[in-house]
């Protein structure tokens, strides 16, 4: 069955090439439940047993692990095309990796739950190719506490596009774009967008188990070098409540696997979108899972801080709230940008992991395909303008209001645990219902500031 990936700068199971390019690490990295990337680091010498998986885990260190494999070890066992040297570190090459316990694939490994679903889909002859817009916020830690945006300048009503501000932040962007592009990733484009110290970089799309490796990578990228210019980033979904969240835009396409003929594209679609009957039918397929997705690709309490119509100080946020689709137009979670051939899911955010996202989103758009699903003509108009009586003529639901009602859903919806399975998908609810409880226990300064002298 023929995965094909994207090309990298050095193979990675060339130890003699890495030797000869400075490389005298290796990172065996894998994710946790966050999509955050952990590692033990390998002497260069030691390079072929890392890749036959001499490096183990203890499975209780890492969040969110099913309590069977609590006492046992996991290996993991590096993909040599994942190979990514660090460009602000060329001495390590880091390598995306499987997880594998007691001699196979682990089936909580995130990577592995994506895998999954790409066979699925390559057993239609399908591949899936995958594009995330990559939004995050930079900012610099106060001493007595907090933080502010690394630009001195007044604040906009309206900071979007602003050349000023992204000036300000040119030494970190600069690095970040031109290690992007040394690593092969083509950026073709970076801004200042809506939120006070908040940028957009977009680059290339791959094939989904390339951009997923690459987007753990790039979260990981930002923050060092980010440090390097004395600010951090952040990848907190809605850091400012007065200013737009980031989203980590998924934008999706299937294409033929033995010709690369991209599946989605019709410039002759009847319904104006320029999306072929396959498109519809994944969209469709989305739809009727969304809102359990949603749990995974806007995992967190804040996430639900951005999926908001009001919130950012220059009008609408432009995030989604309703369970629709539409055209060129960002009131829909999911949108078909102008020129077709692709679909744009609007409710992933800056803090999912992306392996687990995608595997949800693609699992549900094969159903849809598989079954034969269509999703009605798109909504073209404004959503947020529409009453509560148009969206019930038009049987439009609203996304889940927080992650608990997200939860809900996800336990609900029987795709959930196909994806994750039954392990991973008992764990992910238990450290998730955790993590909603601990915040509606929270005694917060907005309580204090209501009701400490109110009554």
């Amino acid at each position: 069955m023929d995965m094909t990936r994207s090309t990298t700068v050095l193979s990675g199971a060339n130890a003699t090439a890495l030797s000869e390019a400075g490389v005298r690490y290796c990172a065996a990295s894998y994710v946790d439940m966050h999509g955050v990337s952990k590692t033990k680091m390998v002497p260069i010498a030691h390079h072929a047993q890392m890749l036959g998986g001499s490096e183990l885990f203890t499975g209780a260190a890492m969040d969110g692990v099913p309590q069977s494999v609590h006492d046992e070890e996991v290996a993991a066992m590096p993909d040599p095309a994942s190979c990514s040297i660090l460009p602000w570190k060329p001495e390590i090459a880091w390598f995306a990796s499987d997880l594998y316990c007691q001699g196979k694939p682990f089936e909580a490994c995130s990577r592995n739950i994506l895998k999954r679903q790409l066979h699925r889909a390559a057993a239609h002859g399908l591949k899936f190719n995958l594009g995330i817009e990559a939004e995050f916020f930079v900012f610099k830690a106060l001493e007595e506490g907090g933080f502010t945006p690394l630009s001195s300048r007044q604040n906009l009503a309206k900071p979007c596009y602003d050349l000023s501000r992204l000036l300000d932040n040119f030494a970190w962007a600069d690095e970040l774009v031109s290690a992007m592009n040394t690593l092969g990733w083509d950026v073709y484009s970076f801004d200042h967008e809506d939120g006070i110290g908040q940028f957009e970089i977009d680059f290339m799309y791959a094939d989904a188990l390339t951009m997923a490796d690459r987007y753990t990578f790039f979260r990981f990228m930002a923050h060092e070098i980010a440090r390097k210019h004395g600010g951090f980033a952040s990848f907190m979904p809605k850091p400012l409540a007065d200013r737009a969240g980031s989203g980590a835009h998924l934008n999706m396409s299937l294409a033929d696997l033995k010709t690369g003929a991209n599946l989605f594209a019709d410039k002759d679609d009847p319904r104006g979108c320029k999306l072929g009957a396959l498109g519809y039918k994944f969209i469709a397929g989305v739809l009727k899972h969304l809102p359990a997705i949603c749990a995974v690709v806007a995992p967190s309490v804040n996430s639900y801080k951005r999926l908001v119509k009001q919130g950012s100080a220059s009008g609408f946020t432009w995030a989604p709230v309703l369970c629709c689709y539409g055209n060129n137009n960002r009131t829909n979670a999911l949108r078909i940008p102008l020129g077709g051939g692709r679909v744009e899911l609007r409710a992933a955010d800056s803090a999912c992991n992306p392996y687990l996202a995608t595997a949800m989103v693609l699992a549900a758009g094969l159903e849809g395909i598989e079954t034969d699903l269509d999703p009605g003509m798109p909504n073209t108009e404004n959503m947020y303008m529409k009453s509560g009586a148009d969206l019930a003529a038009l049987g439009i639901s609203t996304l889940p209001g927080s992650l608990t009602e997200a939860l809900d859903a996800f336990a609900a919806d029987p795709m959930s645990e196909a994806v994750f399975g039954s392990s991973m998908h008992g764990a992910w609810l238990g450290y998730k219902r955790d993590e909603w409880a601990s915040y509606a226990y929270h005694v917060s300064d907005w309580e204090y500031n209501r009701y400490l002298s109110f009554f």
